[in-house]
């Protein structure tokens, strides 16, 4: 049974994870998931879990060890953020290509830079591309629940791809809310036990993890990735029921928020999604006809999904936390331009780049987007596409 309690994100991850108990935890310092490896590190100490905590000298050590751990047949769980994530990329790839279904708690920070400690979501999206499963969590509760239904994911036979659960720095990872948490024996039933088929430490079945891959062999590693990627949509559907089965909390690819009538809508991923609902809300008691698109996973991206929540729209704003410095908008934008391509949407499509380094979202903010909007339907075109809001010019 469901009991409310006030925890932080990095708190309510931590105890996602000592509810897990995964075999093994390597991990490195770095702001602001610092705290999600010393809570566990205090689960550890006091007897509260069984894990086996590796302080390794840096976040590719972090990446290095949890690759060796998971190869040997372990069940891992690491933890960083920003500059952290990308010290580990070559081992990202790493972990993805060997087929190793790692869980990772990534806090999202803002990239250096200059240096800053604040949320955007530059850490994730430069890691899109390295075959990792990415959920996004809006605030507390949708964390710990991702995290709870990661493993399902990663370990499925059909997948065996690591997961990133990501939440915006300090705007969840610190900020205590009221949630709802799961009883330690109903979260051990739903993860399961981890039983790899193979693993190193497995003496009747010899056989290498990472060996160099002549020209003949690497195309079709690469190509059983996507494969993997592919199958991970019916995974991560299975998933969701089977956790909406068990504790009553509903989760989709992507939640449409009043979008039931709307000529106009909002497509965000992360904690900034509460920010627009609020005012959305406001919006709609004065009439105005305009809905919300959160984007949950991100990878593999639900295109399908999102084009045929937006077939009725008549503009749509897509917000990015990011920058591709593309000329041509942000990451977040791509995906979703592509999938409104291909499900043939002729809405008009204004991408605004927002919060970076942790600037805050505004109501005033979400004002003028919907001006925006408006005026590219009633002008029959956009002669800006790519925006900022919330900068100083």
């Amino acid at each position: 049974m469901s009991r409310k309690d006030r925890l932080s994100g990095n708190e309510a991850v931590a105890t996602a994870i000592r509810q897990i108990e995964p075999d093994v935890m390597p991990a490195f310092p770095i702001t602001p998931s610092t705290e999600i490896p010393q809570f566990v590190s205090n689960f550890i100490a006091n007897g509260r879990m069984d894990t086996e905590f590796i302080p390794v000298e840096s976040e590719h050590s972090a990446m290095s060890a949890a690759i060796g751990a998971s190869a040997a047949g372990a069940r891992v769980v690491s933890a960083t953020s920003s500059a952290g994530l990308a010290y580990m990329w070559e081992e990202l790839h790493l972990a993805a290509s060997n087929r190793l279904p790692i869980v990772l708690a990534l806090v999202n920070r803002a990239l250096s830079g200059p240096i800053n400690i604040n949320a955007d979501h530059s850490d994730g999206m430069g890691a899109r591309d390295t075959g990792w499963i990415q959920l996004y969590s809006e605030n507390n509760q949708e964390a710990y629940d991702n995290f709870i239904m990661a493993y399902p994911i990663a370990e499925d036979e059909r997948v065996h791809l690591p997961v990133m659960v990501c939440q915006d720095g300090f705007i969840t990872s610190h900020a205590v809310e009221n949630i709802l948490m799961e009883e330690d024996v109903d979260v051990k039933k739903f993860v399961g036990k981890y039983e790899p088929k193979h693993f190193l430490l497995n003496d009747k079945e010899p056989m290498a993890v990472g060996p160099y891959s002549v020209t003949n062999y690497y195309f079709e590693a690469r190509r059983a990735q996507e494969e993997a990627i592919l199958r991970a949509y019916d995974v991560v559907r299975e998933v969701q029921d089977r956790f909406n089965n068990a504790f009553g909390r509903k989760y989709d690819f992507i939640e449409e928020y009043r979008m039931e009538d709307a000529d106009y809508a909002v497509v965000i991923m992360g904690s900034a999604a509460g920010t627009m609902k609020a005012y959305i809300d406001t919006l709609r008691d004065r009439g105005e006809r305009i809905g919300l698109i959160k984007v949950r996973l991100f990878r593999p991206f639900p295109a399908k999904e999102i084009s045929h929540a937006l077939r009725h729209t008549k503009a749509v704003a897509i917000m990015d936390r990011a920058q591709s410095f593309s000329g041509h908008g942000g990451p977040l934008s791509a995906e979703v331009l592509r999938g409104m391509y291909l499900g043939k949407n002729k809405a008009e499509v204004i991408n605004y780049t927002y919060g970076l380094g942790g600037r805050d979202l505004l109501t005033e903010h979400a004002e003028s987007i919907l001006e925006d909007l408006k005026e590219a339907v009633r002008y029959e075109g956009v002669e800006r596409p790519y925006r900022y809001v919330g900068v100083r010019e």
